[in-house]
């Protein structure tokens, strides 16, 4: 019997089916509100960067008109004086972006969980509480939000069995399925041709939607790349899901028993394998509540200002190699001006070796995780497909690296100028904003 042959039987037999078109109709109405929620959150992500941008710009130009009327800062703020270094790298807007990608619209990943901008400003520090923790795609489902992969990785499985589960069962209980194999010469040719028309059915369900997600956020003007790669992944994975069925179609005999294997996989795969690992990696290292960071974050600058003045000042240069170079009597000089804010920058050197510690234990969690995939495949292509929308923990990592080198640029323009006793002017403000932008 020709592939032609059998595809059309099916397509026939899919149309006289109300539960199976029924079944297709709530997956692209799933993939179509998945698609809209990562549209909305990248809409509302680029909306809030435009603004914060718009805000840093208007604040550099209020600094700027500070030194343009010889003002020394805001008359309702006396003690700002832009003229000191700290003030004006305290006006020196720093804003560091997670520009949203196109493909957002696909797999939101931890776009939600953390922050896609921050105003870099000394005291900043990589795990402010604007930098919140994770939390999981079934969470994100019980508040009433799923994004496209979650549609794709958890539902397509379910529709794939709505579609199959009666593919052989039906004919052997009603007794003709000998006859079939007569006809077609084979049975696996004839299971595999019908199996593959659900399959194709699929495939084109998925690219369909992909191509209104493409539509909404411009995908092929800048990420088309990124597209055929997301596609890609989706195909690898219904092939996983195509393997599975087809095997328990050819080895089962009734309908029923089809249905409950098919079923048991299903949830093995999508809920008990990545629920266990989850569990696993909580026993094994649990999450670091950052005790030790927050009492840090909280207590250390008065910890350390209350240290003798030789202590912060052989700390602080053992740091800032660069205030070696400032002449010998600008060095001895400790006023409580430099002693302030050379204690922002050891507590900030502080900060640093406690995120270090954070981002390991992190990293170890995710080396467990990653351990898994041979047998946890619905964590495996959430993660290729943050991966490819560049949502991934491991992004988010890079995003708050970033945020620590402007931290520590920032901090070490100030200092050596609060050293170097240096009087800031309107070309010395310039130079920050030259020097502090991306």
């Amino acid at each position: 019997m020709k592939i032609i042959t059998i595809f059309l039987y099916e397509w026939s037999h899919f149309k006289r089916s109300p539960f199976k078109i029924i079944a297709v109709l709530l997956f692209v109405v799933a993939g179509v509100y998945g698609l809209h929620n990562g549209f909305h959150l990248y809409k509302e992500q680029t909306k809030e960067i435009e603004k914060v941008k718009q805000k840093a710009l208007k604040e550099k130009e209020t600094t700027l008109a500070y030194f343009n009327e010889g003002k020394k800062g805001p008359k309702a703020k006396p003690w700002v004086n832009v003229s000191m270094p700290f003030w004006a790298i305290w006006h020196t807007p720093t804003p560091k972006f997670k520009t949203p990608e196109p493909t957002l619209v696909y797999s939101v990943g931890q776009a939600e969980q953390y922050g896609f901008y921050k105003n870099v400003t000394v005291w900043s520090s990589v795990y402010d509480a604007d930098m919140a923790e994770e939390i999981a795609n079934p969470e994100r489902l019980q508040i009433g939000t799923l994004d496209f992969s979650f549609v794709v990785l958890y539902l397509l499985p379910l529709l794939l069995l709505i579609l199959l589960y009666n593919i052989k069962g039906l004919e052997n209980e009603q007794g003709f399925l000998s006859l079939i194999y007569v006809q077609t010469g084979s049975k696996n040719w004839w299971l595999f041709t019908r199996v593959s028309f659900y399959a194709l059915l699929s495939i084109v369900l998925i690219l369909g939607l992909m191509l209104y997600g493409a539509i909404l956020t411009n995908v092929f003007q800048t990420a088309s790349s990124e597209f055929w790669s997301i596609f890609t992944w989706f195909l690898e994975y219904l092939f996983i899901w195509f393997i599975i069925y087809f095997f328990i179609l050819k080895l089962s005999k009734s309908t029923i028993a089809t249905t409950l294997q098919m079923l048991g996989f299903w949830v093995v795969f999508a809920f008990i394998v990545p629920a266990a690992v989850h569990q696993y990696v909580s026993i094994k290292k649990p999450n670091n509540l950052m005790v030790a960071y927050l009492d840090l974050q909280r207590d250390g600058y008065a910890d350390i200002l209350k240290e003798e003045d030789s202590i912060i000042k052989k700390k602080i240069f053992r740091l800032y190699s660069e205030l070696n170079k400032i002449p010998d009597s600008l060095q001895n000089s400790m006023s409580l001006y430099k002693k302030r804010y050379s204690s922002a920058a050891i507590l900030n050197s502080l900060l640093k070796d406690n995120s270090e510690i954070i981002e390991r234990e992190n990293g170890f969690r995710n080396t467990i995780v990653e351990n898994t995939y041979l047998f946890n495949p619905v964590t495996y292509f959430q993660n290729r497909l943050n991966k490819a929308t560049k949502t991934h923990y491991y992004d988010y990592q890079d995003y708050r690296n970033e945020i620590q080198q402007k931290i520590d640029k920032k901090l070490t323009i100030m200092l050596t100028d609060i050293w170097k006793e240096t009087k800031v002017n309107k070309q010395k403000y310039l130079n920050y904003l030259e020097e502090l932008k991306d």
